[in-house]
């Protein structure tokens, strides 16, 4: 990955961006692609969309990853100035305590999420709190303290920031899924870049965390659209702790993971398995025999239905403070997107052949 490439990464992974509350790292990606886009727009809740203009009677293909992140959220301020904390998406319980924490007030108040020293408990009695019961600590002496700087649902994440692993990869909380709009303005650069034939829209949405809230709102109003890839984050499985049953196909620096089943559209993987040949990008295939969990769930049954699918970044340790990706992954999808995108002018039809 090339240095302002990775430099625009940083940015969105330093940047917070808990569902409800993504405003900061949409603006991130807006700065970032109305270099390249010929339009950028957005809704009442932030979808962002930007748009490379093709051939008026190619093919439409939209883009989308989300840019919100798990986290958490102020529900009460104890008289003692600790501060109740509820879930923000699919917050795990088990990583939270011992963590730093911010708490995104008016302005930023730095905090730990509490955890009683090993000495004064019955290690054999441990057992997971739900997040519910757990608590900040922001060093407040009182609930007055406290209430001069935070209010009840103000937004909490990690403080946890980016480190460079070995080689390629890299560790940071929000991965999932600021990498899947890093590729989705990536794709449109590249797709913009060799001036493909087909419109190619790039899609940031809100709250997928939350219920794929931000892709239903944009499957409704991008009419034009004739095929949606949703590009987000799957569970590498290769680290030593997965159980057998668990273990699936997917390695971290494997490349592309292409979705198979339920949303994942059968012209649109077999558009993205020859796209992956011709242009020589070694991909993987993931089995969805139910739901994807992604965007894609939401853009599929849009306005009576619409070709979608999803293509996706390996992760380890997904909604933990430390989710580790290969960067050349990222790299090798975005490629990936945009010869889809280059591609799409040569299907015929995107419907089933019945």
């Amino acid at each position: 990955m090339d240095e302002p490439r990775r430099a625009f990464l940083d940015d969105l992974l330093a940047t917070s961006s808990p569902s409800g509350f993504e405003t900061a790292a949409q603006r991130v990606w807006i700065d970032h692609v109305s270099a390249f886009a010929d339009d950028v727009t957005t809704d009442a809740y932030g979808n962002a969309v930007a748009v490379h203009e093709g051939d008026p009677d190619a093919p439409t293909v939209a883009v989308a990853g989300h840019a919100d992140e798990i986290g958490f959220i102020v529900r009460d301020v104890l008289e003692e100035g600790f501060l109740r904390i509820a879930p923000v998406g699919g917050s795990d319980r088990t990583v939270s305590k011992g963590q730093h924490v911010t708490v995104h007030a008016d302005e930023p108040v730095q905090g730990v999420v509490g955890q009683t020293a090993i000495h004064l408990r019955d290690p054999d009695a441990d057992e997971y709190e739900s997040i519910e019961g757990q608590f900040v600590d922001v060093g407040a002496t009182d609930a007055e303290e406290a209430r001069e700087r935070v209010s009840v649902g103000d937004p909490v994440t990690f403080s946890s920031g980016i480190e460079d692993l070995v080689g390629s990869r890299i560790a940071a909380r929000g991965i999932d899924n600021r990498a899947g709009i890093w590729v989705a303005a990536e794709a449109l650069r590249r797709a913009a870049a060799a001036d493909v034939d087909a419109t190619v829209h790039a899609v940031s949405t809100v709250q997928e965390e939350v219920g794929l809230q931000g892709a239903r709102m944009v499957g409704h109003d991008l009419e034009a659209v004739d095929a949606f890839v949703a590009v987000d984050v799957t569970h590498a499985t290769d680290n030593p702790d997965v159980d057998a049953e668990r273990r699936g196909p997917v390695e971290l620096g494997g490349g592309p993971v292409v979705g198979r089943g339920s949303a994942n559209h059968p012209v649109l993987v077999d558009l993205a398995r020859d796209a992956a040949s011709d242009a020589g990008i070694d991909v993987q295939f993931q089995a969805a025999g139910t739901r994807t969990g992604t965007d894609a769930d939401a853009f599929y049954t849009a306005r009576g239905g619409v070709p979608s699918l999803t293509v996706s970044i390996p992760n380890r340790y997904m909604h933990t403070p430390v989710e580790v990706v290969d960067l050349e992954d990222l790299d090798r999808v975005a490629d990936l997107l945009a010869a889809v995108a280059d591609a799409a002018e040569d299907v015929d039809s995107f419907a089933v052949d019945i």
